[in-house]
């Protein structure tokens, strides 16, 4: 089978395997004995290893299982922090998020936040114009806004997880800084294929995953600025800054920051050989009938994303799955469930076959000749089912 579908999660990197293999047990490192202090160094070696990829503080790194879990912990922490200093204000959200950021804010619209929605152009760019105008809190949006209230908290994508464009995030880290607004950025999908740093983002908080560059699924981490105002999620040995209690998986974390610590290595040059690639598939597929393009050319190197009018995209992926290419038609994190891409809809396209190609440092040039060759046939049987 060839992989294209990095994006959902790329293969561990070898050195991570050995790592993996070779590792000895590691007692709690909340342990004050011999044992427990030993996994303590290892833990924070990683903290400060992981935090020099990002450009971040050691003490900023807050450990998670994920993606998802830092999404949570920031947007719901940043709003109970509001909502506990006197301010339940808004929170402000692009509509074309990841669904680990929509379903957040729609659990927390529950509770009472008001949600402010911010449109997105044909490639799934945010209007930046309109979520500064959202943010409120100073004189030129309370006279633009629906509401002048400043709001609780702001998140946005790095770059859209399904298209691959890239979000305009200097232009609303700044806007939120005028308008003293916390500004959550999900760069799990990005990390690795961009250069960031977190310290010249702007940024309060920034979510990153290790299963996208090659560390072990279940481990992740949230950024959260030293000035940050965060409440947990759960509570209990305060490790953490109090912000995320229970066992650190300190082996976990090593691992982690070993793929990010290759993955930095490596950026420009694969960045380089993976646009190239995707540049071949999308000029390829381009002159097909019927098959749009709708990623912005400031987009992830790795994605190549198109849609196909006159089918249905989960035929379009069995068909190719079949015919042994591992190919996606958005995002991986919905349960497993086949939906109309909420991504594709907000860019004004409906009712078309979604086809998300991401890759990886396991795409070869002979991958990419085998599906361009297996591509049309795949297409035009989707249309005749």
């Amino acid at each position: 089978m060839r992989l294209f579908d990095h994006a959902a999660a790329t293969p561990m990197r070898e050195s991570v395997r050995q790592a993996l293999a070779t590792a000895e047990p590691l007692a709690n490192p909340a342990s004050t004995h011999r044992e427990g202090q030993r996994a303590r160094a290892v833990l924070e070696d990683a903290r400060e290893r992981l935090a020099a990829t990002l450009g971040a503080h050691p003490t900023e790194i807050i450990f998670t299982s994920g993606g998802t879990e830092s999404i949570n912990l920031a947007l719901k922490g940043a709003w109970w922090a509001a909502a506990d200093a006197g301010r339940r204000g808004a929170i402000v959200v692009p509509v074309a998020e990841h669904h680990a950021t929509l379903d957040a804010v729609e659990w927390l619209e529950r509770q009472g936040a008001e949600l402010r929605w911010i449109g997105v152009d044909g490639h799934a760019v945010t209007d930046h114009g309109a979520f500064a105008d959202a943010l409120g809190g100073t004189a030129a949006s309370a006279a633009s806004s629906s509401s002048s209230a400043a709001a609780a908290v702001a998140t946005m994508l790095v770059a859209s997880n399904e298209l691959g464009s890239l979000q305009p995030i200097g232009a609303v880290a700044d806007a939120s800084a005028r308008a003293g607004v916390p500004l959550h950025l999900d760069a799990v999908g990005a990390f690795g294929h961009l250069p960031l740093r977190f310290a010249e983002t702007g940024a309060s908080l920034m979510s990153v995953a290790s299963h996208k560059l090659g560390g072990p699924h279940g481990v992740g981490a949230l950024v959260v600025r030293r000035d940050a105002r965060l409440e947990a999620l759960h509570h209990g040995g305060g490790q953490q800054r109090g912000l995320r209690s229970g066992t650190q998986d300190a082996l976990g974390a090593s691992l982690f920051a070993l793929a990010a610590e290759e993955a930095l290595a490596e950026l420009d040059a694969e960045s380089a050989r993976l646009r190239g690639l995707t540049e071949r598939i999308l000029t390829a597929v381009a002159p097909l009938p019927g098959v749009r393009v709708l990623a912005s050319d400031d987009r992830l190197p790795h994605i190549a994303h198109f849609v196909v009018e006159g089918a249905q995209g989960e035929s379009l992926q069995f068909l190719l799955d079949e015919a042994g290419f591992a190919v996606s038609n958005g995002s991986a994190c919905s349960a497993g469930v086949s939906r109309e891409s909420h991504v594709v809809r907000a860019c004004g396209v409906t009712g078309v076959a979604p086809l998300r190609l991401s890759l990886g440092r396991t795409t070869t040039a002979a991958d990419v000749d085998a599906l361009l060759d297996a591509l049309p046939a795949a297409i035009e049987r989707a249309r005749a089912l």
